[in-house]
């Protein structure tokens, strides 16, 4: 359950500003990452509102809507479907690590999955984190029938985002002037695709 745009969640697909450097470390050997389940709803609410309120310019939801949500609203975004969902990065059984895949719902847009809500907590960057997150959401968008694929926003200000999406393979279509305004601030988003095939 991502409410938002044509199925996108309040949170788009933006990374942090912040979060995203150092992609090719190594993980270490006790990091995890692994699907959400409704479970892990209260350690998936802190970590996400502490993004939130870390990286206000590189998510379209607000500290201040996520915040009021009822711990229902929390697990129905975790609840398992087979063709989206969340993962969480852990250390030593601490979730560090966010990034969800959506799905268009429309019949005539379902070809396409997006990529939203990354986010590395401070003490677990630098570690290749977020290229595993992102790894395991294309995996599953990969084993989707259906989805030839997949499409993300970014601040045009995250330049190591941007580079870690390139080497993955995402290339940009678009820039959008003036996407969100954070504390007042204007902010580009570049709009960025995945394509499995041609078609």
């Amino acid at each position: 359950m991502f409410p938002g745009k044509r199925g996108c969640s309040p949170a788009r697909s933006r990374a942090s500003l912040a979060c995203l450097a150092s992609f090719d470390s190594p993980l270490t050997i006790s990091m995890r990452v692994r699907r959400l389940t409704p479970a892990d709803a209260e350690a998936f609410q802190s970590l996400r509102l502490l993004a939130l309120q870390e990286a206000p310019s590189a998510f379209g939801s607000s500290y201040e809507e996520e915040s009021a949500f009822p711990r229902s609203t929390i697990e129905g975004r975790l609840a398992e479907k087979p063709d989206r969902g969340p993962f969480g990065a852990f250390e030593s059984g601490e979730l560090v690590g966010l990034v969800a895949l959506g799905r268009e719902s429309m019949r005539k847009l379902s070809h396409k999955a997006l990529i939203w809500g990354l986010y590395v907590a401070p003490k677990a960057r630098s570690r290749g984190v977020g290229r595993a997150l992102l790894r395991e959401a294309l995996s599953l968008a990969r084993s989707v029938s259906g989805v030839r694929q997949v499409n993300l926003s970014v601040n045009a200000a995250n330049l190591d985002a941007i580079r870690l999406y390139e080497s993955l393979g995402f290339r940009a279509f678009g820039q959008e002037p003036c996407a969100l305004i954070a504390n007042g601030e204007p902010h580009d988003e570049l709009h960025m695709c995945l394509r499995f095939q041609d078609g």
